[in-house]
């Protein structure tokens, strides 16, 4: 298995079905024409029919497009020929809006297909206002029909609604005052469970201050899209029209956005525009946060200081503003969760690989060029009211800036960062979140650099670092958050403003990953989340929770037995004294050609080993054999598949061995294994008594 989560779509037809399911993908697409494949001519389409991955519906569209048949798809797939019918259709439908003017019988029968207005005006070249008209003056509207969870037998009360074109409304709006929560859709990498936590408890508190409560989301795996959370439950696709469908029927008071990641964020400009009323930060002032000349003004009004950088479209915008800032340079597409797309580049053929890539998928704001600077990195979860700001507590990255947050060891709470750091922290985030006024969740993160503070970045919405530091605090950032929206004011609750007691134990949030299932994915880590969950160690001292989080997430910790180095020149320096370390507790040390007599030249007694020749003692033979307990490994620029590093990580990943490529979390291994000789001396913490 190699996916990470999945959708579910429920309609009157499977056309409608698949179609809806494909566009709660986010992936940015909306029908099953997929962008990449439209340059490839009918040959190559056929070729793709052979390779099963997750485009291979899209490549049974093209296929039938291209006038291959059914029967020589059924053969090459051995897809039944019922479900290779319905792709059919689906394309036949396609080719109807392209030919015909459309009138109000092809546009309900393309509705009734799954086909939205964006998809149907890119067909057949109406504006998507003209589509809506028409739908309008002539009844074409989303009813809802209620899930019958009882085959008809009795009369089903569960209140999970989905959308068909067929006559009929089954979701009967009430006058109780309603708020949606809009939910974060699939799980994948970067948005994961954690905004499911965030959506749940904040229905939880929106039911205890009276309101009616209504879910949209897709994802079935969740606990929000569970029959007895909210008062109803539209299983959707969380894009603008399947939402305004919803609003145009419940009419609600108020929608929050802010729990459901980036995928709810996207909307918050769609629903401005329908005049639905956005609880908690306005959409201007999260579009603030992410435009680069508003967010430096509102910086720049705070004397906050923040890296360099500038926005871009091009490649040879992005060329001239990394060589005015200095490479290294951070590239980045603008709204995004979990790092997707971003990227160190070193020179500018990085910057013109970086931004081609980025370039693929058409971009509606710019792409962010940033100077890449190396120090500690820090989080901040903070609720605001518009004036106060409750700030549960500093998070500490144990790897420097340049690995993404959620692929970072975090501690909670922060166990190096000076007073003086701290109290900048603190300022800093009261002053851009009354800057940008802030009302509910806000998450920033800092940079040390130099003995300076800096801003990274701030999202205006709750985080994936919310449900650990709710834990690890006992303090219910989710329903302070909601309740905040709702107009409360911090001071009058019990918690009180400023920073919440500190905690008397030591978290320590480790990421846990999936390589072993993707093959030839790299392991190294860079600012592109990677990680597919997480775990937590928590104890009284920073060792045994450093140690508890190694053990929970899979790591083989050895306090004995053979270390594989093998690191570029400019990592040589920092790593000798953790080599020294090693050495010193007994490791054997094993090291490549350039690494061991570095180390032999600081006085370590090293076996030299050949990269990846075949022998006694090649790596190959010492890894497969059981003979290394971890490996050190930091990459060389380009990542390429065909490199020594490259190999050697895949190699460890597939043999179970925990290979590093972060010096610093090498350093907080030894933490872990230095101060705890035995892990069954370990004590436990019941986490509601911290």
């Amino acid at each position: 298995m190699k996916a990470t989560g999945e959708v579910m779509a429920i309609a009157t037809s499977l056309e409608a079905a698949i179609m809806k399911a494909v566009r709660s993908l986010e992936e940015n697409v909306d029908s099953l024409s997929l962008p990449t494949l439209k340059d490839l001519n009918k040959e190559e389409v056929f070729e793709r029919l052979h390779i099963k991955d997750n485009e291979r519906i899209f490549v049974i569209a093209e296929a039938l497009r291209r006038g291959i048949s059914m029967e020589e798809i059924c053969r090459i797939t051995l897809i039944d020929k019922y479900f290779v019918g319905i792709v059919q259709k689906i394309v036949e439908m396609e080719r109807e809006l392209k030919i015909n003017s459309l009138n109000p019988e092809l546009l309900l029968k393309a509705k009734k297909y799954g086909f939205t207005d964006k998809v149907i005006s890119s067909l057949n070249g109406k504006s998507e206002e003209e589509i809506y008209a028409m739908r309008m003056k002539n009844n074409i509207v989303a009813n809802f029909k209620l899930v019958d969870t009882c085959s008809a037998e009795f009369e089903a009360e569960t209140p999970y609604y989905y959308s068909s074109y067929d006559e009929g409304n089954e979701a009967i709006r009430t006058d109780k005052p309603k708020i949606i929560v809009l939910g974060s859709g699939p799980i994948r990498i970067g948005q994961g469970i954690e905004f499911d936590y965030c959506s749940v408890h904040g229905v939880w508190a929106l039911e205890k201050a009276g309101y009616e409560t209504i879910i949209i989301n897709n994802n079935p795996e969740t606990v929000s899209t569970d029959f007895d959370i909210s008062d109803k439950l539209y299983f959707e696709p969380l894009t603008e029209e399947d939402v305004k469908n919803i609003i145009e029927v419940e009419k609600p008071d108020g929608v929050i956005v802010q729990f459901g990641g980036q995928t709810a964020i996207k909307l918050t400009a769609a629903l401005n525009k329908m005049g639905v009323k956005i609880l908690g930060t306005s959409a201007e002032n999260m579009d603030r946060a992410e435009d680069r000349e508003e967010f430096d003004e509102a910086l720049a009004k705070c004397g906050i200081l923040r890296p360099k950088g500038g926005t871009i479209y091009t490649v040879e915008e992005a060329k001239e503003v990394a060589n005015r800032l200095g490479y290294p340079v951070l590239v980045r597409p603008s709204y995004v969760l979990g790092g997707q797309g971003m990227a160190i580049a070193y020179d500018d053929n990085d910057i013109e690989s970086y931004v081609t890539e980025i370039n693929k998928v058409a971009q509606e704001h710019p792409i962010l060029v940033d100077k890449y600077m190396m120090g500690k990195e820090l989080e901040v979860d903070a609720i605001c009211d518009g004036k106060d700001i409750l700030i549960p507590g500093i998070m500490e990255h144990l790897e420097r800036a340049g690995v993404h947050s959620g692929d970072s060891i975090s501690v909670y709470p922060t166990q190096t960062i000076e007073q003086r750091h701290i109290d900048k922290i603190i300022e800093y985030t009261e002053k851009i979140s009354k800057e940008l006024n802030i009302i509910g969740m806000v998450n920033i993160q800092f940079i040390i650099c130099q003995g300076a503070v800096y801003i990274i970045e701030v999202n205006p919405r709750s985080s994936r670092t919310v449900p650990y530091i709710s834990k690890v605090t006992n303090l219910p950032m989710i329903d302070i958050a909601t309740n905040v929206m709702l107009g409360k004011k911090l001071k009058n609750m019990k918690y009180g403003t400023g920073v919440y007691k500190k905690s008397d134990y030591i978290c320590v949030k480790m990421p846990v990953f999936s390589f072993e299932k993707i093959k030839n994915a790299d392991t190294s880590l860079g600012p592109e989340m990677k990680s597919t969950g997480e775990v937590l160690g928590v104890s009284k001292k920073l060792s045994s929770a450093l140690l508890k989080a190694f053990i929970a997430s899979g790591s083989n910790v050895s306090k004995n037995g053979n270390i594989l180095i093998t690191v570029r020149d400019k990592d040589k320096q920092e790593m000798l004294p953790i080599a020294q370390k090693f050495y010193l507790k007994g490791f054997g040390i094993y090291a490549t050609k350039g690494t061991a007599k570095f180390l032999a030249d600081n006085g370590l007694k090293v076996e030299t080993v050949e990269k990846l020749w075949e022998g006694a003692n090649s790596i190959i033979d010492l890894i497969e054999h059981g003979k290394i307990n971890f490996v050190i490994n930091t990459p060389t620029k380009g990542k390429v598949a065909n490199r020594d590093g490259f190999k050697i990580r895949r190699m460890a990943v597939e043999c179970k061995i925990p290979c590093f490529t972060s010096l610093d979390t090498v350093n907080a291994l030894y933490e872990a294994i230095e101060n705890e000789e035995n892990e069954n001396t370990l004590e436990v913490v019941d986490i509601t008594e911290i």
